[in-house]
């Protein structure tokens, strides 16, 4: 008997410092029902305004240092036209490139696992100099069998 599947869970993760920083082993862990799911989706919605999510290398830790390098040559600080300054030079900033790169992801979900490629890792990008910690609402949708 095939059975409908739906769970969603609020994720908290801890303040992380300005950079990019693989999530995947937290998202997985918050949702012990993912490894009854043959076939599905999960939405990842990341609630605020001056972080981001994104799917990249999980292997080699200098793809996130070159992400965050980049990131901070191509969206710098203290430009003059920025008004929305109220809550220090990395606030706009970190408001565009949450922007940029987004604020949700779905992933599929095949066989009880996320169908992410071998080189492949969630991971949020923290844009403030002390953003604080970060809630992720996990939408998991699918099949069991």
């Amino acid at each position: 008997m095939i059975n409908n599947f739906w769970q969603s869970e609020k994720i908290t993760l801890n303040s992380y410092p300005r950079g990019f920083h693989l999530i995947t082993e937290h998202v997985v862990a918050a949702l012990p029902g993912i490894k009854q799911v043959e076939v599905g989706l999960l939405h990842l919605w990341l609630q605020h305004t001056s972080a981001s999510l994104t799917i990249n290398e999980n292997a080699d830790p200098t793809v996130r240092d070159d992400m965050e390098a980049f990131f901070n040559h191509s969206v710098k600080e203290n430009l003059a036209f920025f008004r929305h300054t109220y809550e220090g030079k990395d606030d706009m900033p970190a408001h565009l490139k949450s922007s940029i790169l987004g604020c949700q992801l779905t992933i599929p979900v095949q066989q009880g696992a996320l169908a992410l490629g071998t080189w492949q890792g969630v991971m949020l990008g923290e844009h403030r100099d002390h953003g604080g910690r970060r809630t992720i609402i996990a939408t998991l949708q699918g099949i069991t069998a």
